[in-house]
């Protein structure tokens, strides 16, 4: 058992540093020493909606400072990094190849991971507390499974890697696994933060000949470009049909719309925005996971328009993490310039600040000082 700081919230819009007791990997899992932990809209919607204690964070990267038993494939010393959509690798969609959506392990899926040990290995005030999707990333030390660990070979910092397991991958994931955007298409990105630059990103090595980047901030749009974005859209926040989107982006498409719209905002009224840019038998991607109800219209399906609403880009964290990897280290992909700013545990409600007033790409926690590294 060795003690750990750690960002602990009461699911009910407040959370503490404080100092827990981290214990020994069990049979199949391995404790992490966490370098660094990125910070995600979905911590701040677990810190003010989940109604229970639990240890922030699901972003992370770090090594691997002791295992359990039965763990093959990884060594004391491993950098790695933390995914949080963990494959059993035997239900049903596992099989089927799906195993960001595992059917025993998907901390969203209406499952939760088998057994009681990713709760037992860490306890506050001797009561066991859980981790965010069995991660925890805002703490010192974390016990995961050992299926929830990618081993990776590169100079990346630690920093950069540990945005690569939620907000990188959730963007690039759902142009390249889910939408399938093709070579010579026209892409439009609505929200340009940290998952729509990764959404940009992709679409660029894709092919994409015309990436259209919409933002309320004309200062994003400038940003979208050193990323891969070809045109820019401000958008208004009145216009919340796009109706003055939807006109530019015709002008910039032949008239028709572009064959793959992604919503990358989060905001509910926008769930639908996507349909309304794409051409007849387009594709449309809700990418940010918003969860409120939404009313369609249906008009904005014809004609034989598709919307698809991917969870985690449809990650496949063993073949994913190292095609993302393998893409920054023949410098195919910014992933240090998306970290626009960098922070303590004592200054995380700095950074959750600074993300819900729009002034950063993606910030990240150093829990360690050689995570900048």
């Amino acid at each position: 058992m060795i003690q750990a700081k750690a960002v602990i919230s009461n699911g009910q819009g407040k959370f503490e540093l404080t100092t827990i007791n981290v214990g020994k990997p069990g049979p199949g899992e391995v404790r992490v020493k966490i370098k660094a932990s990125g910070i995600c809209h979905t911590d701040w919607d677990s810190i003010q909606n989940w109604n229970k204690n639990f240890i922030v964070g699901h972003e992370g990267a770090g090594v691997v400072e002791s295992i359990g038993e039965n763990v093959s494939g990884l060594a004391i010393g491993d950098k790695v990094i933390l995914n949080w959509a963990i494959p059993c690798g035997e239900c049903f969609q596992c099989r089927e190849g799906n195993l960001h959506i595992c059917e025993q392990n998907s901390p969203v899926c209406g499952c939760g991971l088998s057994g009681h040990a990713h709760i037992e290995s860490s306890t506050h005030n001797e009561d066991p507390i859980e981790r965010s999707f069995h991660l925890g990333t805002m703490c010192e030390y974390a016990v995961v499974k050992s299926e929830a660990v990618v081993k990776i070979d590169s100079a990346i910092s630690y920093a950069a890697a540990s945005i690569i397991g939620c907000g990188v991958m959730t963007g690039w994931g759902s142009v390249v696994n889910a939408a399938n955007v093709t070579v010579g298409s026209s892409v439009c990105v609505i929200g340009c933060g940290g998952v729509g630059l990764n959404v940009i990103q992709a679409a660029k090595q894709s092919g994409a000949a015309k990436i259209i980047a919409i933002d309320i901030n004309e200062e994003r749009l400038e940003q979208a470009k050193k990323f891969g974005a070809t045109q820019g859209v401000v958008a208004s926040k009145t216009d919340i049909d796009f109706v003055d989107v939807k006109a530019k982006v015709r002008e910039l498409t032949d008239g028709r719309g572009a064959d793959y719209a992604f919503e990358c905002t989060a905001i509910p009224a926008l769930g639908s925005a996507p349909l309304a840019l794409i051409r007849s038998a387009g594709k449309a991607v809700q990418v940010s996971g918003i969860e409120q109800r939404i009313d369609f219209d249906c008009e904005l399906f014809e004609w034989d328009k598709i919307y698809i609403n991917p969870l985690y880009g449809m990650c496949n964290p063993e073949r994913d993490f190292n095609r993302i990897l393998s893409l920054y280290n023949n410098g195919d992909m910014k992933l240090e310039e998306l970290v626009t700013k960098t922070y303590t545990l004592e200054t995380l409600s700095e950074g959750l600040d600074d993300m819900l007033n729009g002034r950063i790409a993606k910030g990240v926690v150093i829990i360690d000082s050689s995570a900048e590294n």
